[in-house]
């Protein structure tokens, strides 16, 4: 304590030996008068930056990144005419088939509970294609958005919008407001019905290329146009810095509840890979909850093209445990 003392008049006297001897002494500036002065630099680097967006040579690919989209949903839509598909009324889980798995990894209502049996319900085009939304904006580079301004912008898709930053005219496109398709249009149901195998195959081959483009544009536009996420919940923005709104853990289930935490986005949070629960040739008809650790995975989307009679690309392989056992010893299958 007497050392710090003498450390702090050390300091007092030396601040008044060069007072005396017409020395300054280090200035403290005030943050706002700094602030004004570089206010209109920084507004200019900004105006300046915005000039170089939109970058022609990622025109071509938001292009084609649309319409992989608009031939994904399409293609998935009619596959759903003829797979049936599941969806738990608890949790976000689905699997492909008319029955469900037996697999208890159900957190039930509210999340109150955990490793619980799945309640399965009919599923649909949303369970497979999760919707991601965000603010459209008029201006890539405009000011942020406050919290009392978030019902002054629409939401729309945010690889939609990823592309209207690109460059692409989304008057050229055929629905590019929209976010995924919730109904498929009833009067392909006839058409579907009457598919053959190879009608079904050609078209989950379509759908299954059109994924892999669209994620694959999706990572490459990202490299040039900042994207955000929140760190402790799903929202995410396409500008060069986040929104102010206070939306994050507007559910009681969720950690945080204000502002969000952004962070860089990735593939996965603008287009959901939704990973489910694949059986193989070796495993039961009913997945058990004793071989959960034995089973493999793969994207819904995979999966129901597989279905249909498309190959899956070999860097699923992996994730789908293709090779792998069925379970452990002794488990009765069920008949």
């Amino acid at each position: 304590m007497a050392m710090s003392r003498h450390r702090i008049c050390q300091f007092f006297r030396l601040m008044d030996a060069k007072l005396k001897e017409g020395i300054e002494p280090m200035r403290c500036y005030s943050t706002k008068e700094d602030l004004k002065k570089l206010r209109p630099m920084i507004l200019k680097r900004i105006e300046n930056r915005a000039k170089d967006y939109p970058v022609k040579a990622m025109i071509p690919v938001a292009r084609e990144v649309l319409h992989s989209r608009s031939v994904l949903v399409h293609g998935v839509s009619l596959l759903l005419k003829v797979i049936p598909i599941v969806s738990c009324a608890f949790c976000p889980e689905v699997y492909i088939g008319e029955k469900g798995h037996l697999i208890k990894t159900c957190r039930g209502y509210k999340h109150r509970s955990k490793n619980q049996v799945h309640r399965w319900i009919r599923g649909g085009l949303n369970d497979i294609l999760v919707p991601v939304e965000t603010f459209h904006l008029d201006n890539m580079f405009r000011a942020v958005i406050k919290h009392q301004q978030r019902f002054d912008f629409d939401r729309i898709s945010a690889v939609v919008e990823l592309c209207w930053q690109a460059g692409v005219d989304l008057n050229e496109q055929d629905n590019p407001m929209d976010s995924w398709i919730r109904h498929p249009a009833e009067a392909s149901a006839d058409m579907a019905e009457a598919f053959s195998s190879d009608d079904l195959r050609l078209i989950a081959n379509d759908t299954l290329r059109a994924w892999e483009t669209l994620r694959s544009g999706v990572e490459k536009l990202l490299l040039v146009y900042p994207t955000k996420v929140c760190e402790h919940c799903s929202e995410v923005h396409v500008g060069p810095s986040g929104h102010k709104a206070r939306l994050c853990g507007v559910f009681k289930y969720e950690s945080w509840r204000g502002a969000h935490f952004w962070k860089k986005a990735g593939v996965d949070d603008l287009v959901p890979p939704k990973i489910v629960w694949r059986p193989r040739p070796q495993d039961p008809p009913v997945l058990l909850d004793e071989g959960r650790d034995f089973y493999g995975h793969a994207p819904a989307v995979v999966d129901l093209c597989t279905r249909a009679g498309a190959m899956a690309p070999t860097k699923y392989f992996c994730l789908m445990k293709v090779q792998g056992l069925s379970g452990p010893a002794g488990v009765d299958r069920p008949s």
